[in-house]
């Protein structure tokens, strides 16, 4: 396991992984806004087969647009981040596929959770999310292309576009062929 973009500060215990976001960071392609940016922080392992990625997130999400979940990355062109996002003041589970261009989608998490659950699992030429929060049940999002013979680089990831930085941890990381 090695770290994309690695933050100021950060540790690994087992399978946990405690990481501070740093300022200005994010991933983000074009659409709507007309940057690129491609610092966020990631600590993963580049696999070039299927695999399963399941792990529980918290964090002490503080500005619009912190971020804190995991990531799939081609390269800076071809990538998909999910995860929890604070966007207009509410915690919101953000999807975000980029081929080129990036493509977000939201939905609303339900008030006063602890924490995130996320599988990834690709298979073939897809990715497979879900997520639940606290102790429910594992329920799918999305499914999105992802080229099947590229090597990607896989694993938790955090991002603070706007604010002074933020903590989160990973717990139960597990990344597997």
């Amino acid at each position: 396991m090695n770290w994309f973009n690695e933050p100021s500060k950060w540790s690994v215990d087992g399978r946990e992984v405690f990481a501070d976001a740093d300022p200005n960071t994010d991933f983000w392609s074009i659409t709507d806004y007309g940057y690129v940016r491609d610092n966020g922080h990631v600590y993963g392992e580049t696999l070039s087969s299927e695999f399963k990625l399941s792990v529980r997130i918290d964090a002490n999400y503080v500005a619009q647009y912190d971020q804190a979940g995991a990531v799939v990355r081609v390269d800076e062109s071809h990538w998909i981040k999910t995860g929890v996002e604070l966007f207009d003041g509410k915690l919101r589970f953000s999807t975000v596929v980029t081929i080129g261009h990036s493509n977000w989608m939201i939905a609303d998490l339900p008030d006063g959770f602890t924490h995130l659950n996320l599988s990834l699992e690709r298979r073939a030429d897809a990715v497979h999310i879900s997520y639940s929060t606290d102790e429910d049940p594992l329920q799918f999002a999305s499914v999105a292309y992802l080229d099947p013979s590229a090597s990607a680089l896989a694993g938790v990831m955090c991002a603070c576009p706007q604010g002074e930085g933020f903590s989160v941890h990973f717990a139960d990381y597990e990344l597997s062929e």
